[in-house]
């Protein structure tokens, strides 16, 4: 959600950033996707209406996919978590401070070994002891639509 938002925005000039950054804002405040796609559809439009073509076109273009989170076969805890890619940061960020410590290497290969030694280690270890989402929550959702 924060990198779509960053494309659209790198589309809209500096005097119309605060407007356009709270519209997106608005957006995925909403509580359910046809709301957030139409509220998307109304600011598509009004930047359109500012010429702001190539920002709506890029706002048409990917909410689809941005707003999947809001999804109804997805519990409404899960949503939090679904949208934002912490995991993913987080994981890039140990393997940065990994090869930085090593610095240069010989070849792709030993680089290669080193980051999934440590992606293994960080599955095995820490994430491993911690539940990320209750997926028994996604059963009684799938249970309630059949």
């Amino acid at each position: 959600m924060v990198h779509f938002m960053r494309n659209v925005l790198s589309k809209v000039p500096p005097n119309h950033r605060d407007w356009a950054s709270a519209a997106l804002k608005a957006i995925f405040a909403m509580e359910s996707r046809e709301s957030a796609l139409a509220k998307a559809g109304t600011v598509a439009a009004e930047m359109e209406s500012r010429k702001l073509k190539a920002a709506a076109g890029c706002l048409r273009e990917g909410i689809g996919e941005t707003t999947a989170y809001l999804l109804p076969e997805f519990p409404t805890e899960h949503r939090r978590r679904i949208r934002t890619n912490n995991m993913i940061e987080r994981l890039n960020r140990e393997i940065r401070r990994r090869t930085r410590v090593v610095g240069s290497f010989p070849d792709g290969n030993s680089a290669l070994m080193l980051i999934c030694a440590r992606i293994r280690y960080v599955t095995a270890n820490e994430w491993s002891t911690r539940r990320y989402l209750d997926m028994s929550r996604l059963d009684d959702n799938l249970q309630e639509a059949n």
